[in-house]
């Protein structure tokens, strides 16, 4: 009896510290929620989020730029030892207290609470969601996840189709091992 409840401790005392010793949250992926990220979360919270890790900004000349076609802000999460991990435009730009827009993902430990990351493939993708609707660029496949308000473009390569069009793609022109070409979650 007493090594049973002895057995019962140590089996508890695992768990919990496997728990404890766990990412956070660190790396999932839901909607409105990247890691540590959320629809509330500003512009001037990531030095402190991102803390052990850098931050590279290029920001845009906002209303005083004579360019009307003008790129958003971009902040780029790198770790220390120099892997992009995220990229995060802003909603206002050149405003630290603006809150976040959209973060494109680059890290494959971000993934959502199916295994979906970076380096899923098309089936995996489509096994694990609703895919809503899928819109044609030039170059890409964009395919729209409202579960997740994600976005997952597919390069057009990827589909056998090389020439400069926007013709329609389904769901059943993608072949299963088709890679992503970038992973964003908005927050908008």
């Amino acid at each position: 009896m007493i090594r049973k409840n002895i057995l019962s401790i140590v089996l508890i005392s695992c768990s919990v510290l496997i728990v404890s010793c766990g990412d956070g949250g660190k790396f999932n992926i839901e909607k409105g929620k990247v890691g540590h990220l959320t629809t509330k979360t500003t512009i001037q919270e990531l030095a402190t989020i991102f803390e052990k890790d850098s931050i590279v900004k290029n920001l845009s000349e906002g209303a005083l730029g004579d360019n009307y076609f003008q790129d958003d802000d971009e902040y780029l999460i790198f770790e220390k030892s120099g892997k992009h991990i995220l990229t995060i435009i802003p909603k206002e730009q050149l405003d630290s207290t603006s809150t976040i827009k959209s973060i494109e993902v680059h890290d494959i430990r971000y993934s959502t609470e199916t295994g979906i990351n970076k380096n899923s493939s098309f089936s995996e993708v489509n096994a694990n969601n609703n895919i809503n609707r899928i819109e044609s660029t030039f170059f890409t496949a964009t395919l729209f996840i409202d579960d997740l308000n994600a976005t997952i473009a597919i390069d057009k390569e990827e589909l056998g189709l090389k020439d400069f069009t926007t013709q329609k793609v389904t769901l059943e022109q993608i072949p299963d091992l088709a890679k992503m070409k970038a992973f964003i979650v908005w927050f908008n």
